[in-house]
């Protein structure tokens, strides 16, 4: 399977990284060659890519207007597994670190979380296979790029769980309400998953019995409770301050 990424920072990380075979970069015609793109060049030449350049309109037609000049067809994502990310721990004698996404249907917030997560150095990210956003266009875009630097996992999420805790991981799901614990009264150190659940209705009732504990935010404000991608961010954060501790 084939599909065409757009925007300057998804497609300098798709070609740096090496994980995608690459089969052309379309650039628009009279694109100024600032920020990232003299690099996209020189590496687009060293590994021989095609280069054609198009009338914007062509770009805008397929893309909208947000594609900044820049277009790379590639093969599709190259998916990871749980035993991988285990391993990836293992070889930097790190605690395992871990984000789950129990079905986030939103790509940008899907993307945002998934940079956040390649920021706070997690072993990998792991979504269930069915109702949820997949790696797409979309989402490389809204990582910028963070993606393709990452170990990102379609998996039955129950299934993946049982391996993360047979690796010796602590379970935290991410929710308000009954039952939860303040951040301030848990352990975020050692092997960890973090789970996040879907905009407005959070975690599966099964994603959430399968957890160790249940972790909210403080919250000082008026409103009740923040974005999935927010308070997932957050989260790690939190976690990334306490391990380094």
């Amino acid at each position: 399977m084939r599909e065409w990424i757009n925007g300057r920072n998804a497609v300098c990380e798709v070609i740096l990284t090496r994980r995608r075979e690459v089969f052309e970069l379309q650039l628009a015609q009279g694109i100024q060659i600032t920020g990232r793109m003299p690099e996209i060049l020189q590496t687009a030449k060293d590994r021989k890519i095609k280069i054609n350049y198009i009338p914007r309109k062509n770009l805008d037609k397929r893309f909208g207007e947000k594609h900044q000049g820049i277009a790379l067809e590639t093969s599709g994502y190259p998916y990871s597994s749980v035993d991988v990310m285990v391993a990836l721990s293992k070889e930097r004698q790190e605690p395992l670190f871990i984000l789950l996404l129990d079905v986030l249907k939103n790509p940008q917030n899907f993307g945002t979380l998934i940079r956040t997560a390649e920021a706070v150095g997690v072993h990998g990210v792991i979504f269930p296979r069915a109702r949820t956003a997949e790696i797409n266009a979309t989402v490389v875009n809204a990582s910028s790029g963070a993606t393709e630097h990452l170990l990102i996992a379609q998996s039955n999420l129950s299934q993946a769980i049982s391996q993360l805790k047979e690796a010796g991981a602590w379970i935290a799901g991410l929710e308000g309400g009954t039952g939860s614990q303040p951040l301030s009264q848990v352990k975020l150190t050692g092997p960890l998953g973090i789970v996040v659940g879907s905009e407005g209705a959070g975690m599966r009732a099964l994603t959430r019995k399968e957890c160790d504990f249940i972790v909210s935010l403080p919250m000082h404000g008026k409103i009740e409770s923040l974005n999935a991608a927010v308070a997932g961010s957050v989260m790690l954060y939190f976690a990334l301050q306490a391990r380094k501790k």
